[in-house]
Order: C-alpha cells, then structure tokens, then sequence
C-alpha cells in the first residue's frame, strides 16, 4: 500500500488482519480492503497484515504502523467471528511487535462479527450466483 504520513494530529493506524492464505488471490484481497478502509477512515494510517503464511506479518504491519508516526495502532481481525486468532493469537503478536516500540499503544477490536451490511453483502453475493447460474446452466441442469 502506498504510504502515507499521518497528519500531526492524528497519530492512530489501522492494521487490518486475515489469517493469510496460500493463494496469492486471497491475499491480495486484504491489500484491496485496506485501500477501501483508508478511504472511510481519512485521518488514520492504514496497513495490512497476515497472521500467518505471507507476508506482510503483523510484526512487519506494525513496523510499518510506527514508521508511519502512529503512536495508536487499532489491531483489526478481519475474521468473521471469535475464535482463538482474533482473541488470542492476532492480540499476542501485535502486542509483542508493539512492545518494542516505546509509547505505542494496541488496541485490537472485535472480528467482523454480526452486522447487517454483511447480511446485505451475503445477499447480494447469492444474487449474483443465481443470477451467473441463469447465464450459464451446467449440463446436468438442462
């Protein structure tokens, strides 16, 4: 993600979380969310990171958090529900990347969890798939 300072007055990042993947695709996909969450959260630096399998790790995101001036890092799960990465591991490691840096705080927020725009999201998502199963019939549905 492009870098940017933070703005002298406001010191606070945004370092969303996936478990990380194998696949390159669904890696790249949290790079592309970052880029949106920057957009609905203008006065924080916002950074990316994969708990495991690919970089970038949390160390590095945190890393590149302080760089950035963020004195505040808001650790974000991007998980759907609790589970022991968004409550222990993902909480374990920013803390530990955050400790060596003298007055950086962590705060690490709840997972995705049950919202209604993600029940807007899952509604669209089956839209679309009946919609790609009209235009396109497997033979045995003929």
């Amino acid at each position: 993600m492009e870098r940017s300072p933070l703005r002298p007055a406001f010191r606070r990042a945004i370092l969303l979380v996936d478990h990380g993947s194998t696949h390159r695709a669904a890696n790249e996909m949290l790079a592309d969310i970052a880029r949106l969450v920057a957009l609905e959260a203008p006065d924080a630096h916002v950074e990316f990171a994969h708990m495991e399998l690919e970089a970038p790790s949390i160390d590095q995101g945190v890393e590149a958090c302080v760089a950035a001036g963020a004195t505040e890092i808001v650790v974000c799960p991007y998980l759907l529900a609790p589970g022991r990465h968004s409550t222990s591991d993902i909480p374990r490691l920013a803390t530990a990347a955050a400790a060596r840096h003298a007055g950086v705080r962590v705060i690490v927020s709840e997972p995705l969890g049950i919202d209604a725009r993600l029940a807007a999201v899952v509604a669209r998502r089956v839209d679309e798939a009946c919609e790609a199963a009209r235009e396109h019939p497997r033979m045995e549905d003929t």
